[in-house]
């Protein structure tokens, strides 16, 4: 007897998958655009939902604002003649005796090498005494020796050199060429001319932000400020800490985007544009170019103003959607800036749920078919 075709078997199983799709779900990436407006306060959600153009640009255009104060600005450079704790000096004394006070019988010149300023401000010479030195030039000191001496020996001459000391240094940490103690001397008296002395950094420039360190106060600027605002090469004072290191601000990429991870910033300022490009830009096959979003928790001041409420209070949820094929889409999204901790996310193309569904449908049609073959040549 010969078997009846299986024409059944067909419908079946195309009944079969659109279950099981219906039932399961599609494999997705995240959340779809349906979804993630689902969750809106329109929707009894937490989170505002905000449509991004020119005003809104404008509004949440907030860069970290970094500078120094005006104490750091307003500091005098250091003398680097003015002798501090700490400083050495050396001392020569000429007598216009063959016998004197201080000198040798073979020379009426007395050389004192490294007198160190103790940490009074300090030094001790001989028949003159425990004299002040911190605070006075060379000259000064020079002067002071010399009338403590003069009541002592006829007409002393007396010579005053600052010596290489520690009474200034300052502290260079993080990324430099070489981390160390610097002394500040003439040529090191401000900001530049002692990163230069200690190598200069040693990262990205465009990345780099110094931080110093002055007591109770701290300021950080960009490295690349310090060449564009002269007043931001700032004067040193003994015992500042300068650290160098990387911009530590990033951002999450998910979705249907050619990389999932948490990027890093590469400039001072990032657009949403150049984030999608840092990530290797949108697939072409996946990524659906009306679904870009940006979450981020918004200030209540900034969330008010782009809302054009007045009544909220503490951080805000907002998810910022940008629609790149809009005539200006692409130029919002050149201006919309992107923040520390934000969340990009590109949601899959209604194109790529299509084709999934079709090869899940397509899936059970194999073994139907050779069942078919099978049934049709019995």
């Amino acid at each position: 007897m010969k078997t009846v075709p299986f024409q059944w078997a067909r419908p079946v199983a195309i009944l079969a998958a659109l279950t099981l799709a219906a039932s399961c779900g599609l494999p997705q990436v995240g959340p779809n655009k349906r979804q993630i407006y689902a969750g809106s306060v329109q929707k009894e959600g937490d989170a505002f939902i905000v449509s991004v153009n020119d005003r809104v640009t404008r509004a949440t255009a907030v860069v970290p604002a970094l500078g120094f104060s005006e104490s750091f600005r307003s500091a005098g450079r250091l003398t680097s003649d003015v002798i501090r704790p700490g400083d050495v000096l050396g001392l020569t004394v000429w007598e216009n005796v063959d016998d004197g006070l201080l000198a040798a019988e073979t020379t009426n010149a007395t050389v004192l090498e490294e007198v160190q300023v103790d940490s009074a401000g300090f030094i001790f010479v001989p028949y003159a005494g425990r004299l002040r030195a911190s605070g006075n030039t060379p000259d000064q000191l020079r002067r002071t020796i010399t009338k403590k001496l003069e009541d002592q020996t006829p007409d002393p001459q007396v010579q005053v050199r600052r010596l290489a000391g520690d009474g200034a240094t300052v502290s260079l940490t993080g990324a430099v060429g070489g981390q160390g103690v610097y002394a500040i001397e003439r040529p090191t008296r401000s900001l530049a001319t002692m990163l230069a002395r200690a190598g200069g950094v040693a990262i990205e420039p465009e990345n780099a932000q110094i931080t110093v360190i002055r007591g109770a106060q701290k300021g950080t600027i960009w490295f690349q400020d310090l060449y564009k605002h002269p007043e931001l090469d700032i004067a040193l004072r003994g015992g500042d800490k300068i650290l160098v290191e990387e911009d530590s601000r990033s951002f999450t990429a998910l979705g249907a985007t050619s990389a999932q991870a948490r990027v890093p910033f590469e400039s001072q300022d990032l657009s949403a544009l150049e984030a999608i490009a840092q990530v290797g830009g949108l697939i072409s096959t996946a990524s659906d170019p009306t679904g870009v979003f940006v979450l981020r928790n918004e200030p209540a001041e900034i969330a008010n103003q782009v809302l054009g409420r007045d009544d909220l209070i503490g951080a805000q949820r907002l998810v910022y959607v940008l629609n790149l094929t809009k005539p200006n889409g692409l130029f919002v999204a050149r201006d919309f800036v992107i923040r520390d901790s934000d969340t990009l996310y590109v949601t899959e193309a209604p194109y790529a749920q299509w084709t999934k569904t079709i090869s899940l449908l397509a899936t059970p049609l194999g073994p139907i078919a050779s069942i078919e073959s099978l049934a049709g040549g019995s």
